[in-house]
């Protein structure tokens, strides 16, 4: 039986990583300019110059990181609120980011300071924070999982709303800045920006991959990870900041994209049949990923040479997936009923 599930985990890795190669591959040759392998190579290991390294590589290499990075932060939602359909949009986590990084690109741009990466991942930091605070203090007063993720919606309401409110008092050059960033897409990525959100995902994966068991206790139970020596205060502080970081990298270099952190989570425990986190959070991340780097593809090339949405992509794919488990669990609780 082990040997088998040890096979399977195998096996769905290696699609897993083959799905995401391919995917890479098709990202830097197809658009409105496609290029040859032997292109692809030659900028890759010889003429670091051009559209390939210069405009293609970058932006692919930021769909596969953040897309990963946004399904590892599903994955820790939905394991600290014990909810199948939690996720940065969904609890509003993206909209609080996407309020802060909004107010710091007003405030900053209007007297003509230009801002770096850092500053934007600060403050969607922030912003995810604060909104998390929210969901914390309102999960102490309502039980109902439903009415607590119909709670995360209404924040995540009343972030954009202030959001639209200080995009109406904003100058004119600067509402175009925001209004292409917030539909969220990964174009316009810099080797710099590569390199940032690499080593802050990076170090957060990390991280996380060494909360395993601690995690793994916790989907058990509060008493039985208690039990097993977990301190539940500093393990659910470390749970929020970490999926808070992740979260806000995505949303300072992408904008808020939807759907991606419920929708890949599901999609992996489905192929792995597990819940385990040892396997789960690098099977999140290469899901992510490739969920994206398909998402991205689709957005570059379906009405090439324009761009669409990042995020009405992955709504159009990840929808699907969030109304089938909300369906699902319902079946499910019916029939308990009835028993």
């Amino acid at each position: 039986m082990k040997n088998a599930r040890f096979l399977r985990y195998c096996l769905c890795f290696a699609f897993l990583t083959a799905l995401t190669a391919v995917l890479l591959v098709w990202n830097v040759s197809a658009g409105s300019v496609d290029f040859a392998p032997e292109e692809i190579w030659n900028a890759l290991f010889h003429d670091h110059t051009g559209i390939i390294w210069g405009i293609r590589f970058p932006r692919v290499l930021a769909a596969a990181v953040l897309g990963g990075a946004l399904s590892v932060s599903g994955f820790l939602l939905q394991t600290f609120f014990a909810n199948p359909i939690a996720g940065p949009f969904v609890l509003g986590i993206s909209s609080g980011a996407k309020l802060t990084v909004s107010l710091v690109m007003v405030f900053f741009l209007s007297r003509g300071v230009v801002i770096n990466s850092a500053a934007l991942i600060v403050g969607a930091f922030i912003g995810s924070m604060a909104s998390m605070g929210f969901i914390l203090l309102l999960s102490r007063r309502v039980k109902q999982m439903s009415m607590l993720v119909v709670s995360g919606v209404m924040i995540g309401y009343i972030c954009s709303a202030v959001t639209d409110f200080v995009v109406t008092f904003a100058d004119d050059s600067n509402i175009v800045n925001l209004h292409n960033w917030s539909l969220g897409s990964f174009s316009g990525t810099s080797w710099d920006n590569v390199r940032l959100m690499a080593w802050v995902v990076g170090v957060s994966l990390g991280l996380t991959f060494l909360l395993s068991k601690p995690i793994g206790a916790y989907q058990m139970g509060e008493v039985y990870a208690q039990n097993m020596g977990v301190n539940i205060k500093r393990f659910r502080v470390e749970l929020i900041l970490l999926s808070s970081v992740l979260s806000a990298c995505v949303t300072a270099f992408a904008g808020p994209i939807s759907f991606v952190g419920i929708a890949a989570p599901h999609l992996i425990k489905e192929l792995f049949r597990t819940a385990k986190p040892i396997v789960m959070i690098p099977a999140c991340f290469l899901g992510g990923a490739a969920f994206c780097l398909g998402c991205d593809l689709i957005a570059r090339t379906a009405f090439a040479p324009r761009d669409m949405s990042i995020s009405s992509v992955t709504a159009v794919f990840g929808a699907p997936v969030v109304l089938y488990l909300m369906a699902s669990r319902r079946s499910a609780a019916a029939k308990g009923g009835n028993i």
